[in-house]
């Protein structure tokens, strides 16, 4: 137990500055401004000491907390976070207040109340740390859906033309996928009491009562337990071919909520595959194995040739992130140390590299009023700051050597090809065409000559250039140096690896071929230790 409920004080300070927001009077715009980026700020020191005080060579659930809920049922307030949950809440904490701020105009167009759409983004960071805090089963089922309400208030209220279609099609995919994991919950509930004599959710009691071999599912029990929560997790990553509700969303919503929906939120679905489908069902996931590789090789390159294809900027983007999504649960599924561990990181590496794409293309059509790449060209004579900005994170996200993405996706790939060669081949197909949709993006809008529309396109502001330089510097510097990132992950996903029983590969030395003739007569001599 912590001695201080950090991780509580963490998710509470900005549900606390959510209300504190919503219930400033009318016409305080600026003043819920400020007032939202002072907590999210603070939210950002928390994490900051958070993170400070977690040993990464400790525990792998650190600063818990626990406390009954509802003991009638085994329901328990559980908080703790191993390697993984960190870094994702880091993710969080980092983002927020970098969204407020790039995102000072984007609540103005007088669909909805400024104070309401700062307010609503504050919440939905509580939420966030909340869902990768939660060492509760159902707890961390609560808070799945509560993140639902205020990202469909953002996307509907606050987003584009089409916003009531994305936002309704966002809730219903996510609601769907829910129903089918609270199915789950209470079946793995059920099985619990049925055979440990009283009925729990606490995840870290399961864990341990499935080593023990306290708790055995049946095949079929477990294989049914296991789909309930992957799809609801693919759901949300968003995995092929249950991706279709992304692309609306992250076009229709605004530039920040859409940071926010495939930076953080989309990663409560992979989070979800490491974190309960894994360790709690591990037979289930072996057998499912082949299949979630395969949906991932097709997410992976079904992404990539249709954002080639796309006009629109936003869904452009939105389709990079179903083919990044198919890598990361590529790692996941590989179930070897390096591929997780990529998994992990480029988990991290996506959020901040589209969180630079998104924000620079919402930069692009506050300025210049459309979506349509064809209406773009030669921004790079006008706006240098904003082109060069635009091209690291374009780089970043194609994973050029020295960017951050290269790193997780490099070691997704290699540890992948040692247990699933053909998956890891075909993947790599998709850094191909990664380098065709980014570069051919770049040049259609950067370069050549500037188009009728652009001449007049202001560079990046002050407050912009604030919003964006921290993406730059993490880009830089994990590119370089993720080490400091891996020490924290890679505990967690050993830890993972045990739970469910694989290994790492050996590697293999081929046997030497047997010499003859005159090449044998040299290696005799050179056995002898000298000439005759």
């Amino acid at each position: 137990m912590a001695e201080f409920p950090w991780l509580t004080t963490l998710g509470a300070v900005p549900l606390a500055g959510s209300l504190l927001v919503a219930a400033l009077p009318r016409g305080r715009d600026l003043l819920a401004k400020r007032l939202a980026l002072g907590v999210a700020l603070a939210a950002l020191g928390l994490a900051v000491v958070v993170a400070s005080r977690f040993r990464a060579g400790g525990p792998q659930f650190q600063l818990v907390e626990s406390h009954p809920w509802v003991p009638q049922f085994g329901v328990g307030y559980v908080l703790g976070v191993d390697g993984v949950g960190l870094v994702l809440i880091a993710l969080a904490a980092v983002l927020t207040p970098i969204v407020i701020l790039a995102s000072w105009q984007e609540a103005d167009g007088g669909r909805g109340s400024v104070k309401g759409f700062f307010a609503l983004i504050l919440a939905l960071e509580g939420l966030t740390v909340g869902v990768f805090a939660a060492l509760d089963v159902f707890l961390f089922y609560v808070f799945f859906e509560a993140m639902l309400v205020p990202m469909y208030f953002l996307i509907g209220r606050y987003g584009g033309p089409q916003r009531s279609y994305a936002a309704v099609k966002f809730l219903l995919y996510s609601l769907v996928g829910g129903l089918l994991m609270l199915v789950a919950v209470i079946g793995l509930y059920v099985v619990s009491a049925r055979q440990l004599g009283v009925g729990t959710f606490d995840f870290t009691a399961l864990t341990q009562a499935i080593r023990d071999g306290r708790l055995v599912f049946d095949p079929g029990t477990a294989k049914l337990l296991f789909l309930g929560f992957f799809v609801a997790f693919a759901i949300k990553a968003p995995l092929w071919p249950v991706h279709t509700w992304l692309p609306d969303a992250a076009a229709e919503a605004t530039p920040g909520s859409a940071v926010l929906l495939v930076g953080v939120l989309d990663k409560v679905g992979t989070f979800g595959m490491l974190r309960y489908c894994l360790p709690l069902f591990p037979d289930a996931s072996r057998f499912f194995t082949p299949l979630v590789i395969t949906l991932s090789v097709v997410g992976i390159l079904y992404g990539a040739l249709l954002a080639i294809g796309q006009t629109d900027l936003k869904r452009l983007i939105a389709y990079t992130s179903v083919s990044h999504f198919g890598f990361i649960a590529l790692g996941v599924f590989a179930m070897t140390s390096q591929a997780q561990a990529g998994a992990a990181l480029y988990m991290v590496n996506h959020g901040f590299s589209t969180a630079a794409l998104f924000l620079v293309a919402g930069f692009l059509i506050s300025r210049r009023g459309s979506r349509l790449i064809a209406d773009y060209g030669g921004v790079q004579q006008v706006a240098p700051v904003l082109a060069g900005v635009f091209l690291v994170a374009g780089l970043s996200a194609l994973a050029l050597p020295g960017l951050s993405s290269f790193v997780s996706e490099f070691l997704v790939l290699v540890g992948t090809f040692t247990v699933h060669r053909t998956a890891a081949v075909a993947a790599t197909v998709g850094i191909i065409l990664a380098a065709v949709y980014v570069l051919w993006l770049y040049q259609r809008t950067m370069t050549g000559p500037v188009k009728t529309g652009t001449e007049g396109l202001p560079d990046l502001g002050a407050r912009e250039k604030w919003a964006v330089a921290p993406l730059v510097a993490v880009i830089l510097a994990l590119g370089v140096y993720p080490k400091p990132v891996l020490d924290v992950i890679n505990p967690a996903v050993a830890a993972t690896l045990r739970q469910v029983g694989a290994t790492d590969p050996q590697p293999t030395i081929a046997e030497a071929k047997p010499v003859v003739g005159e090449a044998a007569g040299v290696v005799d001599t050179a056995r002898s230790g000298g000439s005759r």
